[in-house]
């Protein structure tokens, strides 16, 4: 991401001999603090002179406030929400106005097809989506993060309410817990997407496993901006506490519960130790709790959210980041979660948890350490280790570093995106140059939009 100055003359800028790309960009919530890979894949676009469209429901409820660069990039500009009701009968009276609007246009008639998109048509949701999608000129590409997403998305352009490449990227709950209460959720998406990108090795075998084409599915990880996030030696001083940094949603996957049990152990035994917890979610009641019960008062602190900014502050004033993952009660692991490559981008030591795809970030025992899952000791132990050890946090600090920037550079990997979306586009060139010399297309390299039978669901 670049600086507010530098954005005016790159708007205009593509690669050379190489035509600006119209990408569309889903997401549940837009701008939502938690997602900043969102915020970073639309940035990145905008900074290789692509133009950028972002589709979603809504912003994230209870944020409170956005992060700098939704302003800097003047993104509310490229913003378009879906307009739904809540109301059952409010949102009756709304499709019934966009049908008579719509003249009964062909997508509106197919979004109500409740035998084919079942609740997706029964809610009306396909139905509003169609009425924001359906002026829109085509996309070169159209990009959607999270699977559960990309599905609806398949569906909308199916109906003919858009067109464009579909590219899906999967981060997290929608290859586990989702692919775990229902294994055919994805059957439609993995049979009409053009391409499939998870953002970790872990989840492409888990996808690959449930159905998802090889040949299209590709690991592509989330990137940091090294500039934003500079490095600094790290080493602990005697004469203050060791200070550790969690920045989570506090949700169970996150494990904050087990990282409050690891430094209540150091505590007890007399290590001038200090947490801070940088994030909130439905569980923040539940950890203060545990912060009381845990005797833990003067060492732990909740901070909220914080931007990105915040973030880059606070890192450059602690000692380590705590990162105590655990697989939920209902299967939801993590994906390759940024904020672990950003504190290793600035040098610090990462503890984290040997949890889904954690292993391809850290690497233990030389930029960081991995602990097995719900292993309180094991953190404490690592974290004892470190503050013992300042030569030691200098040396691992040093090698995040250098792991960040050799494979999660994120000028490199929106390079590398740029790259899998004109291969989309060239491949569909020659299928449609192979049709017109009398060759039938190959695989799924032109079939949009979709044939309109009954044999998925």
């Amino acid at each position: 991401m670049r600086d507010a100055h530098e954005i005016a003359p790159v708007l205009n800028q593509a690669g050379a001999g190489e035509r600006p790309l119209r990408v569309a960009v889903f997401a549940h919530e837009f701008p939502a603090l938690s997602e900043t890979f969102v915020l970073g894949h639309i940035t990145g676009l905008i900074d290789h002179g692509n133009d950028v469209t972002v589709f979603a429901t809504g912003p994230r409820p209870d944020d409170p406030s956005v992060h700098a660069d939704f302003r800097r990039y003047r993104l509310d500009q490229r913003l378009r929400y879906r307009a739904m009701p809540r109301s059952r009968a409010r949102r009756a009276l709304s499709a019934s106005g966009i049908l008579l609007r719509r003249r009964l246009a062909p997508p509106m008639l197919r979004a109500l097809d409740a035998l084919r998109y079942r609740r997706d048509a029964a809610s009306l949701s396909l139905l509003h989506w169609a009425d924001c999608l359906l002026d829109q000129p085509p996309f070169d590409i159209i990009h959607c993060h999270f699977g559960q997403v990309g599905r609806n998305v398949a569906f909308l352009r199916e109906i003919g309410a858009i067109r464009g490449r579909l590219v899906v990227m999967f981060h997290g709950v929608d290859v586990t817990a989702f692919l775990d209460q229902n294994p055919e959720l994805y059957r439609h998406l993995f049979a009409t997407g053009d391409l499939f990108l998870p953002v970790s090795a872990h989840f492409q075998r888990r996808l690959v496993r449930h159905g998802c084409d090889p040949e299209r599915t590709k690991v592509h990880h989330l990137g940091v901006d090294l500039a934003r996030f500079p490095y600094r030696p790290r080493q602990p001083r005697a004469d203050r506490p060791f200070t550790v940094l969690t920045i989570a949603r506090l949700v169970e996957k996150k494990g904050v519960v087990l990282g409050l049990q690891a430094v209540a152990r150091l505590a007890r035994a007399g290590v001038p130790i200090r947490y801070a917890v940088v994030g909130d979610g439905p569980l923040r009641g539940v950890l203060e709790a545990a912060v009381r019960d845990l005797g833990i008062g003067a060492q732990a602190t909740f901070h909220g959210w914080k931007t990105q900014d915040e973030i880059v502050a606070l890192m450059q004033g602690v000692d380590a980041l705590l990162f105590p993952s655990i697989t939920g009660a209902n299967g939801d692991q993590e994906g390759s979660p940024v904020v672990l490559k950003e504190a290793m981008a600035t040098g610090l030591p990462i503890i984290a948890s040997r949890h889904a795809g954690i292993d391809e970030i850290v690497d233990h025992g030389v930029s960081g350490f991995l602990v097995a899952e719900r292993d309180a000791g094991g953190m404490a132990d690592a974290l004892h280790a470190l503050l013992r050890d300042p030569e030691l946090c200098a040396r691992i600090g040093a090698a995040a570093r250098s792991k960040v920037a050799a494979e999660f550079d994120i000028d490199r990997l929106n390079r590398q995106l740029q790259q899998y979306y004109r291969s989309l586009l060239e491949r569909q060139r020659h299928a449609r140059a192979e049709r017109r010399d009398g060759f039938p297309p190959k695989g799924n390299a032109d079939a949009e939009p979709a044939n309109l039978g009954r044999d998925q669901g």
